[in-house]
């Protein structure tokens, strides 16, 4: 039980840090734009499936699919997607110039790392009390003494508080991330 508890902890930091990484923080990251759905051959597909996605530098994003026939419903799948990033369709690639960010923008996106954060706090708690519920039915079904539920519950505790505190250590340097011009 312990084992599990702890892979399904640490899906919900990953999880976190995955939600982290795609947030446009003032510099060029691919992980911005490789999972926005673009229309393909009759079904979407993200965008890190069909095109080469990279970072020249600080600054700027750029794409260049492997088809270059989707060059078009890969510009409109950006521009759906709402970054406010234009994309640049340079013919055979896309460019893509991440712009300064604004105070304002900052604003929500520390809003949106607090809410992010607060998600992942509340899947904390459906995984302690799902767990939780486990031990009080192996005590009521009389698989594990009041002693051993005691201590399971204990150790459950324990591992929830660390990965709390790994979970406000992450949001905490995100924030800065986003503070940081």
């Amino acid at each position: 039980m312990n084992e599990e508890l702890n892979q399904q902890l640490q899906k919900v930091v990953d999880h976190l840090r995955q939600e982290y990484s795609s947030l446009h923080v003032g510099r060029a990251n691919v992980a911005m734009v490789d999972e926005i759905p673009v229309e393909s051959y009759g079904s979407k597909m993200p965008l890190k499936t069909m095109a080469n996605i990279s970072c020249p530098d600080s600054k700027t994003i750029r794409i260049e699919p492997w088809d270059k026939s989707v060059l078009d419903n890969i510009e409109k799948g950006i521009r759906a997607a709402d970054l406010g990033i234009n994309p640049q369709n340079m013919g055979e690639y896309i460019l893509m110039s991440v712009p300064p960010m604004t105070e304002e923008r900052r604003k929500q996106l520390v809003k949106r790392v607090h809410e992010e954060a607060e998600n992942a706090r509340i899947s904390v708690r459906n995984i302690r009390h799902e767990f939780l519920k486990k031990v009080k039915q192996q005590k009521e079904q009389k698989e594990i003494s009041e002693d051993e539920a005691n201590r399971q519950e204990k150790n459950i505790q324990e591992k929830i508080d660390a990965f709390n505190e790994k979970i406000d250590e992450i949001s905490a340097k995100k924030e800065n991330d986003v503070l940081s011009i």
